[in-house]
């Protein structure tokens, strides 16, 4: 009898833990992604189809965060690893690493566009990273991401396709929008100023000249000297630089004192350039990122 309960509560045990997932598991196919701008797209390619991880807090400076150990073991179990490349994640190189050599598939964004070099600064010549101030760049990324998906187990490609071909929709409608708002802009205001590089592809996409930022390189863990704050004003006061953008997610002291220095009236706007927001932040998502952008830059050139 003491027997026949002891097997009963045994099986009883194996029902229940099997009916449980561990913390954090799902059984939809596992895919992780560093940074919350890539994190929103492939949320939006793959829909309901996987659970989709991202690394990158709202908020969040991209060149710097850092992961649990969690996060790390989950990249090397993960179905798919989604990373920017190009050096932006510049804290997380030795995960992607590691998770590679555990046989994760990783796809870094970085190597489907077409790469545009830095053009000034301390990292003149070397592969700028973000590509994702230019909409036609991210339907490569779609691309690449839907035929990434398409080998993990578990995902319907027919329902992939359609998911996928209707942000790619959105992205076309977002290029023609940004296209059509940039107009109101002459072209001898075409001119950008930031608080570190970040504007070069969608320079190149809408016509626009990057003067110069106030950290003279791809990363926002350099810091500028005197001499590269007054290089930088003299380019402001030559272009007749209205408004210097600063990225919302990084403190402004430094753009304020370069508009002292530059001796001329010049407005300070905030971008959000380089993180997503919360819900209420303003650009919780990569398309109300954009138009927000893309709004604040025509309100801080056009005559």
């Amino acid at each position: 009898m003491r027997r026949a309960a002891l097997l009963a509560l045994t099986a009883v045990a194996g029902l229940v833990l099997s009916g449980c997932s561990h913390p954090g598991t799902s059984e939809k196919p596992q895919v992780v992604v560093t940074t919350n701008i890539l994190g929103d797209i492939t949320k939006e390619v793959l829909g309901d189809q996987a659970e989709v991880t991202t690394l990158m807090q709202p908020n969040a400076d991209p060149h710097s965060f850092e992961i649990s150990a969690q996060q790390a073991a989950l990249m090397g179990s993960a179905d798919l690893v989604v990373s920017n490349g190009l050096g932006l994640e510049e804290g997380l190189k030795q995960h992607l690493d590691r998770a590679a050599k555990a046989g994760a598939p990783v796809l870094a964004a970085g190597e489907v566009i077409d790469v545009v070099p830095y053009s000034s600064g301390d990292a003149e010549g070397a592969p700028d990273p973000h590509f994702w101030t230019d909409p036609a760049a991210m339907i490569d990324v779609v691309d690449a991401v839907e035929g990434a998906a398409r080998d993990i187990d578990g995902i319907d490609p027919t329902k992939l396709a359609s998911s996928a071909a209707a942000y790619r929709d959105k992205l076309t409608q977002l290029d023609t929008e940004m296209t059509g708002a940039f107009a109101a802009i002459p072209k001898e205001r075409r001119a950008l100023v930031t608080n570190h590089h970040v504007f070069g592809y969608l320079a190149k996409r809408f016509d626009f000249q990057v003067v110069g930022a106030v950290i003279p390189g791809g990363t926002t863990l350099a810091a500028p000297s005197a001499a590269d704050l007054r290089q930088l004003s003299e380019a402001i006061r030559g272009a007749g630089v209205p408004t210097i953008f600063a990225d919302s997610s990084q403190p402004d002291r430094l753009v304020q004192v370069l508009a002292n220095e530059a001796g001329v009236q010049v407005q300070v706007a905030e971008l959000f350039t380089e993180s997503l927001t919360g819900p209420d932040g303003g650009a919780a998502t990569y398309l109300d990122m954009m138009r927000a952008n893309t709004e604040r830059i025509v309100t801080g050139l056009k005559p």
